[in-house]
Parts: structure tokens; C-alpha cells; sequence
């Protein structure tokens, strides 16, 4: 919902009804992630994408058909169902599509989320998208009091409060504590529960859209190929950090595209952040300076803190005395295993630009445990499904 949210926003305040259809289960070449929004507008505007352009005319139809019942859909569309050609699914991926009408009176809480969302406050828009289990499948026998009016319930969650309810309050506790949990991680997926809230339930399932402040990526060491990585991981939705110990060099003249640049010594500055809970398992680190009274000091901060990934440049003869200091300081064989040094993948890079998609094709090679091979050389599905 972030891409369509000023769309979104828009006609919501202006107390127009809006189908929106979001991707909430993937299987195999899925061409959209889960979390993935398309919106119909009340003008016959599509905004966003649901599948790259696979399913979106079929979509469309069912969206526009939700405005007019006000009754949600969850729609399954893969190359196992007869019509798969048809409405263009050949990818063969599955996609387990939510739509549900959404204006004033169906979400009334929509205006708080979209705030919280805009001011980087950590919220999650749960939603009860399938009533025993399956698209199509309603709850069985005896299950709960009208199990189907469950379908398209929500609650709203931020670390501190919730607003809104699936039904019944142990569920509302239940989802409420579980959905903090992937809040503070910043992911979204899917949750199972009974009525009640029986955490070992199947009888609804519940679509957890969570909106955490952006992941960081700190970058070390206020070079030209810092500039081409910041470029590149802000376009990627990280929140890029400069620091530079060096002031004459760590200018936002020199950072345009870096969110904040830092005058400050490295390992400090990772500590400090650290310790101001401002660094999580989502962050990246890039040490470009290759100086050793720079990067040795903070490698051996960031190896120490479960980072998503450290990458430090520099020659095969610079990455040998690196590691050499770094066990000098104390550091065991786990914690240098994590280092990822010479920085990058090998694409035969050679300007700071071409250096910059390597280190973040390294990046999202590990962070959806992709092996950085091409894939022409290699078979089985194109997308993974779970993190590495």
C-alpha cells in the first residue's frame, strides 16, 4: 500500500469508494511479492500493479465488481486453473489476490494509518483475508458465531495501541502481540488462527501488512564510490547514512542522495547508533574507506551485531591484513565468515556506478538467498520464497 498511498489517501478523504487488491500469498516465479497493491478508483483508474502486468485486467473486473457488493474477495490465479492463459498468468507462478472495497465507513481508521505511515511511526493493517483456510472456503461447522462476517475484518496495530477488531477480543490480543513481533522486524506474511485466537487454529488467516520506518544502510568512508552506493541504496528504500571522520569530505554537497551525512569517526558513530536502538537486523553496512585506522575499528563493531550485512572494499592483499588485525582484536572465524570482502559480486566492475549494483547485487543475492549466478546457468525457480 506505501506506492499507492497518496492515490489511496486521496480519494478516501474525498469519501469515494476505492477497490484495492493486494498480492498476500506467493508460490514458485511469482512475478510481485506479497504485500503488493493494485488500486481502481472510483474514475476507472488503475494504480499499482498486483502481478507485473499478468493478471491486472482480471483483477481490474474484480475489483471494479467489489466496489459495487461491498463483499471481499480472496481470488487464487495460477497456471493449474483452466482460464490461466487467458488472463495472461504464464509465468508459472501462483498469486493469492485479497480485494476488498475500501472508503470512509470500511476503514475508518485508514487516516491515522496513512499518517503513522508518512511520519516513519512502525504500523500493521491486519486483515482477516480467508475464512477456513482457502480462497472459497468458508469456516466449518460449529467454528463460530457467523464465521463469514469475519472476511475483510481488521485491526490496526502500532507498538503501543491497536484500533479496529477481527471479531473477537483473545483474537484481537493474540494477532496484536504475534504482529509486534514481525512490526519491529518490518514483515509482512501471513498468520493462522482459530476463532478464539488459537494460535495452533487454521480456521482464519490473517494478512499482515506491516509499515516499518525504512531499512538502513550505513555507508563509511566519503568517497566517489560512496556517492554511486548511496544513489544506489536509496533507489533500493534504504535510509543512507555518510560518515566520514574527515569534514572537508563528508559534505551533503558531495551526498546528494544520502538522507543524512555524518561527520564522525566510524566505529563511534555505529555505537552510538547502536546503542540508540537506531540499528537493527535489517541494516546494512558498507566500510569503503580502505584505511585501517578507519575500517579495522568499525568491522569489528558491525561483525559484532547481527547485521543483514557487512561489506568492506579493498584488494585481496588489503582484505588478508584486514583480517589479520581483525583477529588481533579478538574477533573468532563466525563473526569474520560474515564479512563480505572484497565488497561485491563479480560483474567486471570497474567505475564507481558499476561498483555500486555490484555491492547491491551482493545485497539482495543475500538478503533473498539468491546465489549471484546468471540465470541462464542455472534451473528451478527464478524467485525464492522465504528470506535466507
Amino acid at each position: 500500500m506505501r506506492d499507492v498511498l497518496d492515490e489511496l489517501d486521496r480519494w478516501w478523504k474525498a469519501g469515494e469508494p476505492v477497490g484495492m487488491a493486494t498480492v498476500v500469498a506467493t508460490w514458485r516465479s511469482s512475478p510481485r511479492p506479497a504485500g503488493a497493491t493494485m488500486l481502481v478508483g472510483p474514475d476507472g483508474t488503475a494504480v499499482g500493479s498486483v502481478s507485473g502486468g499478468c493478471v491486472e485486467g482480471a483483477v481490474y473486473e474484480l475489483a471494479q465488481e467489489v466496489v459495487a457488493t461491498g463483499a471481499p474477495i480472496l481470488q487464487r490465479y495460477g497456471v493449474s486453473d483452466d482460464d490461466a492463459f487467458a488472463i495472461g498468468l504464464t509465468c508459472g507462478g501462483i498469486i493469492d489476490v485479497f480485494v476488498e472495497r475500501i472508503d470512509g465507513p470500511a476503514f475508518p481508521e485508514f487516516g491515522e494509518v496513512a499518517a503513522s505511515i508518512r511520519a516513519e511511526i512502525p504500523v500493521a493493517v491486519v486483515t482477516c483475508v480467508a475464512v477456513g483456510g482457502a480462497p472459497g472456503v468458508s469456516g466449518p461447522p460449529g467454528g463460530g458465531p457467523d464465521p463469514e462476517a469475519r472476511l475483510g475484518r481488521r485491526l490496526v496495530v502500532w507498538q503501543d495501541r491497536t484500533a479496529g477488531s477481527l471479531g473477537t477480543d483473545r483474537l484481537d490480543a493474540a494477532a496484536a502481540d504475534d504482529v509486534r513481533g514481525m512490526l519491529a522486524s518490518g514483515r509482512s506474511g501471513t498468520l493462522r488462527y482459530g476463532y478464539q485466537g488459537e494460535r495452533r487454529g487454521d480456521d482464519l488467516a490473517l494478512f499482515v501488512a506491516a509499515y516499518a520506518s525504512p531499512p538502513r544502510m550505513v555507508v563509511f568512508g566519503a568517497i566517489d564510490f560512496a556517492a554511486a552506493v548511496a544513489k544506489v541504496g536509496a533507489f533500493l528504500g534504504y535510509r543512507v547514512t555518510v560518515c566520514d571522520a574527515r569534514p572537508v569530505f563528508a559534505t551533503k554537497r558531495r551526498f546528494p542522495d544520502a538522507h543524512e551525512v555524518v561527520v564522525g569517526w566510524p566505529h563511534r558513530y555505529l555505537a552510538s547508533e547502536a546503542e540508540a536502538g537506531r540499528i537493527d537486523e535489517r541494516t546494512v553496512v558498507c566500510v569503503l574507506t580502505h584505511d585501517p585506522k578507519f575500517d579495522v575499528p568499525v568491522l569489528e563493531v558491525a561483525l559484532r551485531m547481527p547485521l543483514a550485512y557487512v561489506g568492506a572494499m579493498g584488494s585481496r592483499r588489503t582484505h588478508d591484513d584486514r583480517l589479520e588485525r581483525l583477529r588481533a582484536a579478538g574477533l573468532n572465524d563466525t563473526e569474520l565468515e560474515r564479512l563480505a570482502s572484497p565488497v561485491g559480486l563479480d560483474l567486471g566492475a570497474r567505475t564507481p556506478e558499476e561498483t555500486a549494483v555490484s555491492i547491491a547485487a551482493e545485497i539482495i543475492a543475500g538478503r533473498w538467498g539468491g546465489s549471484g549466478q546468471r540465470l541462464t546457468s542455472r534451473i528451478g525457480r527464478i524467485h525464492h520464497e522465504t528470506l535466507a
